[in-house]
């Protein structure tokens, strides 16, 4: 397969990267709810180019645990440091925001917390199910780290019965070691496939556009498919600052069609491949 693609290094985005930042009234209203909340987004903290039109139709991810990480992956933009403690009132506030805004799919998220001795996985799972006991006809999707791969505390995430969990590779085998911080390629494998073994619905992403080839993306499908995971998300990667790594490449849509038609065909039941699509965009439809 022959990728289409524009280098990087001195061109300006592509004209398929410009988005509107136009905001709404919703937009204001959600900014305004979570900030009395006290509570974090991903959406804000990873610079999500789809953050006005995802608060404009009143939905959020969720980012629980704070907002400082305890990793420093080359790809993020979210704080690395000293986190604080977790926030005992934090569940009840997340659960009283979902009902508030009224929402019919959540996403929950979270830093990295390697500093808590179970990692963060009891307030997660506390995070969960004060959500379902507040909005029953909510469902509810998380996107969790890895929690080096110990069973015993993805049991407990697992216990709060989130309807998709998700964990992401973000990129290819090889490139893994300069791109994620702490994280392994095989960890978070095993990571899915224990999920999916415990009869859960899992999920996965990756950014292109860090110097993979297309052969590695269609590896990293067969790994990943092989790991019991169905459902995937592909998007490109953009730099969130300058201290992050540089984008190697910008993917054409001809390409992520391509990749998209090519999961199809290799097994995955919901394939989401564009240059502007994230872990959690348009994350309701991938329930149907």
């Amino acid at each position: 397969m022959e990728q289409d693609k524009h280098s990087a290094p001195g061109r300006r985005k592509p004209a398929w990267l410009k988005i509107s930042r136009r905001n709404t009234t919703q937009y204001a209203k959600v900014h305004q709810l979570l900030a009395a909340n006290c509570l974090h987004t991903i959406c804000e903290s990873g610079r999500c180019p789809n953050q006005c039109e995802c608060w404009s139709r009143g939905t959020a991810t969720f980012m629980i645990l704070g907002d400082i990480c305890t990793r420093g992956c080359r790809f993020c933009n979210t704080q690395t440091g000293k986190p604080l403690p977790p926030a005992p009132d934090e569940p009840q506030q997340l659960a009283d925001s979902v009902k508030s805004m009224g929402l019919r799919h959540v996403v929950i998220t979270s830093v990295t917390r390697d500093d808590l001795p179970d990692e963060g996985a009891r307030h997660w799972h506390d995070c969960i199910a004060a959500v379902r006991e507040a909005n029953p006809e909510t469902t509810v999707e998380v996107l969790i780290p890895d929690f080096n791969g110990k069973h015993e505390l993805l049991d407990m995430i697992l216990a709060a019965r989130p309807d998709i969990i998700g964990h992401n590779l973000e990129t290819v085998r090889r490139l893994t070691p300069s791109v994620r911080s702490r994280a392994e390629y095989e960890r978070s494998l095993n990571v899915l496939n224990y999920l999916h073994g415990r009869q859960a619905t899992t999920k996965t992403g990756i950014m292109v556009g860090l110097g993979e080839t297309p052969e590695e993306v269609m590896q990293f499908m067969d790994d990943v498919l092989q790991a019991g995971c169905r459902i995937l998300t592909i998007g490109q990667y953009l730099q969130p600052g300058k201290k992050n790594m540089p984008v190697a490449e910008y993917i054409t849509p001809a390409q992520f069609d391509s990749y998209k038609k090519a999961g199809l065909e290799k097994g995955f039941r919901h394939v989401e491949s564009a240059p502007l699509v994230r872990s959690s965009y348009h994350a309701e439809m991938h329930l149907a």
